[in-house]
């Protein structure tokens, strides 16, 4: 079983205490988001879990315990994108995260850190200068730290319109996806860099960047040193290519407030979303009725 930590929320960064303690206890219960009646437990011990996909932006807090893993096979899933406060007004300051990518690296090996530039949003301000610059600077700092980057560009959802305080993102058309494509294969190849896309019907493999796997059987099979025979999850998006697994987040519990983000179909506050996390409980947020 592949247990993915997570694509709703941040646990790393806000969460590490209730994960922590349901490796203690074994396991840890999740709810399905379209059916918040079904009710799933989640086996946590090392016969059961064959590899962990951590996601965050900033897993800082969470690397103090990571001999809490020496049981387990994992990777993490950073993202680490050029945004300011404008866009991401919870996040540390981007040097600080790029110490965090390049401690974690030195700590676990470079091919586990897998670096997000995701998604990629063009506005007035992050234009295809702005991004061909940071992205050629953040690659040579993240150089030898990691082996991989995956690209997806914005997709639009209604909800998110509320978020953006205003901020206009312009349409990510197909002109605009290939050139910045063909800057970041070429920026990606002089670092040594592979890059893959997520989930985009754009076919963009004739600049070197194939459709990838952010659950990737490639990778676990690897980490793991056996061959899993992993299927693809048909409950993702129609153009995901990740492998099957089991998410034990929550959406709308992220705590950094980025404006564009895909997971906070609600957007509560702080204290309203602390205020159902119990870090000795089953559940991330809740109990078996709410």
């Amino acid at each position: 079983m592949i247990v993915s930590v997570s694509r709703r929320t941040d646990i790393p960064a806000f969460y590490h205490e209730w994960f922590y303690n349901r490796l203690a206890a074994g396991f840890a219960l999740t709810r399905n988001p379209m059916n918040p009646g079904q009710i799933r437990r989640v086996e946590l011990n090392p016969e059961e879990v064959d590899c962990f996909v951590f996601w965050s932006k900033n897993p800082r807090p969470f690397m103090q315990n990571l001999m809490r893993l020496n049981s387990y096979k994992f990777y993490i899933q950073f993202t680490l994108t050029p945004y300011d406060r404008d866009l991401e007004p919870g996040l540390p300051d981007k040097i600080e995260l790029l110490e965090t990518f390049r401690a974690l690296s030195a700590e676990i090996g470079a091919e586990k850190v897998v670096w997000r530039y995701d998604p990629i949003i063009f506005t007035g301000r992050y234009d295809m200068k702005y991004h061909a610059e940071r992205f050629e600077w953040l690659c040579g700092k993240l150089s030898g730290f990691t082996e991989r980057c995956i690209i997806s560009f914005y997709d639009h959802y209604n909800f998110i319109s509320r978020n953006l305080n205003g901020i206009e993102i312009l349409a990510a058309d197909r002109a605009r996806m290939r050139e910045i494509a063909r800057i970041f294969a070429e920026t990606a190849g002089k670092h040594e860099l592979t890059i893959e896309s997520c989930a985009e019907s754009e076919n963009l493999e004739e600049f070197g960047i194939a459709h990838g796997h952010c659950i990737d059987d490639r990778l676990i099979n690897r980490i793991c040193g056996r061959d899993l025979h992993l299927n693809r999850d048909h409950g993702q998006r129609q153009l995901c290519g990740c492998v099957k697994s089991v998410d034990i987040g929550a959406y709308s519990t992220c705590l950094h407030g980025c404006r564009y983000c895909y997971a906070a179909r609600q957007r509560l506050t702080a204290a309203q979303i602390t205020s159902r996390h119990d870090p000795t409980a089953p559940f991330l947020v809740g109990n078996s009725t709410k």
